[in-house]
């Protein structure tokens, strides 16, 4: 498909720069088959079914942003996929600079050697030292702010917070799965008490969910691989629910990315460990999933994509017409939408 069709107009006032307090509050758009209603998050529950599960990500972010030196050159580094106990690939500013071997100097005795620069213009990094390469992070890294958010203003300590999900248990993500940023304890009481449940996966979200398409045409667009996770456990409950009727809705386009990875044509999800580099446009088969929450994307986005292609095209640019006219809150730090597609085409 052409790409320009997923482009759309975007006042710059509508990206938020800071989250909802409570986080809760956030403003939350559902399209539940053909009606649109405007709720607000902790509406959730009334929102949603008893039986219902939510699919949460349980990935938590790493101070995977990195500004070093060699020699005179300024380096800046946002780590994208583990390769391996040390080793990293990473998206590299001042690339050029570089040759294999040559060893950047970030700082609180924390140095890597670059060398294996690939296709996609990334570069593997090699920490230096026997110290876990976590703890050198936590020593020399910072949080991986959004560039639309970064570019407005600096990271600060607010974000180490901000930008981390209540289920963050499991340290590999270099972006957060935004969607349940929302999320707080006595929300989560409240689905409880409605008989909505939850259930969680990880996949440890890279950096190339910020690249831009650059493409033409959908079909040339390759995807970022990234690495993830769903237990037999896990993968047994939510066939459970589906078998009962009930629904399964993934929270955020991460869960439900892994989820569709994991679905054979049946629809039944099987355990998964694993890269996944699925790209899901207008004409896919849903085979795991009844529904999305999910927080307002880029224009020519590969999310856009996604969330077109669960709801219709024309259905989403009339949602996202609504949103900026209504004056939602677009991007990671923004508000939600819930979508319930009127005939899950996932059975």
């Amino acid at each position: 498909m052409n790409v320009d069709l997923f482009d759309f107009e975007l006042p710059p006032e509508r990206i938020a720069l800071r989250p909802a307090e409570p986080r809760d509050a956030a403003r939350l758009l559902v399209l539940d088959g053909p009606e649109t209603r405007d709720c607000v998050v902790a509406d959730l529950p009334a929102q949603l079914r008893r039986g219902d599960l939510l699919v949460f990500n349980d990935t938590r972010v790493i101070p995977a942003q990195l500004d070093g030196r060699r020699g005179e050159a300024r380096i800046g580094a946002t780590l994208h996929k583990r390769e391996g106990p040390r080793r990293w690939r990473a998206f590299v500013r001042n690339a050029r600079r570089l040759r294999d071997g040559d060893v950047i100097d970030f700082g609180e005795g924390v140095s890597a050697a670059a060398s294996g620069k690939a296709a996609d213009g990334s570069i593997a990094l090699d920490f230096a030292g026997d110290e876990p390469v976590e703890l050198l992070l936590a020593r020399a890294g910072r949080m991986p702010l959004p560039p639309y958010i970064a570019a407005r203003r600096a990271p600060d300590a607010r974000d180490a917070d901000d930008y981390q999900t209540m289920f963050a248990t499991e340290p590999g993500a270099v972006a957060a799965p935004t969607a349940a940023l929302h999320f707080t304890p006595d929300l989560l009481a409240g689905l409880a008490a409605a008989g909505v449940e939850h259930a969680t996966l990880t996949l440890h979200v890279g950096a190339g969910t910020f690249l831009p398409v650059k493409a033409a045409d959908t079909n040339e667009h390759r995807m970022h691989a990234e690495w993830g996770r769903i237990d037999a456990a896990t993968a047994d409950r939510l066939n459970a629910v589906r078998a009962r009727g009930n629904r399964v809705i993934a929270v955020g386009t991460t869960s439900l990315r892994l989820l569709e990875s994991a679905a054979n044509a049946d629809g039944r999800i099987r355990p998964f460990e694993g890269d996944t580099a699925i790209f899901i446009t207008p004409g896919f088969r849903f085979r795991a999933v009844d529904g999305l929450l999910t927080n307002f994307h880029l224009p020519r986005s590969t999310l856009f994509m996604l969330v077109s292609a669960l709801m219709g095209l024309e259905r989403m640019q009339s949602a996202y017409a609504h949103a900026i006219a209504n004056g939602y809150r677009f991007y990671s730090y923004g508000d939600g939408s819930l979508l319930l597609p009127e005939q899950p085409n996932s059975r």
